[in-house]
């Protein structure tokens, strides 16, 4: 099926490859709802490799106007989001190439991550954001919870030595501990926190960088700007 008037067609209930027809026409309504339904996984494609928000979203906006500039090069053989996530990989794969002439991708693709260190979550922002206020409350809630839940040696030199920081000479004379033996409990305590967060975050990792609201629309918005497009 190839939309004979797009003016005329509920363009929300095309599939991918009917809605590239439709904006090859260069139809902003199109490319709108194209963007609406990639932006979030291209945005966490991109902060996952930059671990940057505006960063990211500038990859999104570049990704998207070199996407749209060769439309004509979309083939269905691969979906829509496929297509255009390789795009936005590359992009900021290519920013990380610039800001780190050294950096070497394979390196990065069999990185792993250190042990018993809990996984930074973004829990600050310089600017207001309803969206993100609530992913982090959420994160909060589950990680206050984990702590909640370690046994108490553990909890209380987590808590002396991560959220107070103090040092292990401290915590140790605090404690009438060996500093060996907080340096063991510390390490415990790291591994159940982590093991607890990844058994409680599941259901709330799905909602983890939101890009959808006011910042999906300014992406959006931004893109067809400079394609010279109104809807």
């Amino acid at each position: 099926m190839q939309p004979s008037n797009a003016r005329n067609v509920d363009l929300a209930v095309l599939d991918d490859m009917q809605l590239v027809q439709v904006a090859r026409q260069r139809n902003g309504a199109a490319f709108r709802v194209i963007m609406q339904r990639n932006n979030q996984r291209l945005y966490r494609i991109a902060r996952a490799v930059l671990h940057d928000d505006s960063e990211a979203e500038d990859v999104v906006q570049e990704a998207y106007v070199r996407a749209f500039a060769g439309l004509a090069d979309f083939r269905g053989e691969s979906s829509l989001s496929t297509w255009l996530s390789r795009i936005v990989l590359n992009e900021a794969l290519g920013r990380l190439r610039r800001r780190r002439p050294t950096v070497d991708v394979t390196s990065i693709e069999n990185h792993q991550p250190a042990q018993d260190k809990v996984i930074p979550f973004p829990l600050t922002s310089t600017q207001p954001d309803p969206e993100r206020t609530m992913a982090q409350r959420q994160i909060q809630v589950l990680l206050e919870r984990a702590i909640d839940n370690l046994p108490d040696d553990f909890r209380t030199v987590l808590v002396a030595r991560v959220v107070e920081g103090m040092s292990v000479e401290e915590t140790a004379d605090l404690f009438g501990l060996r500093a060996e033996t907080v340096k063991t409990r510390l390490h415990r305590a790291r591994r159940l926190l982590r093991e607890a967060l990844e058994k409680q975050a599941g259901p709330v990792l799905t909602h983890a960088f939101p890009f959808d609201g006011w910042r999906c629309e300014r992406t959006t918005n931004k893109v067809l700007e400079r394609l010279g497009l109104t809807v």
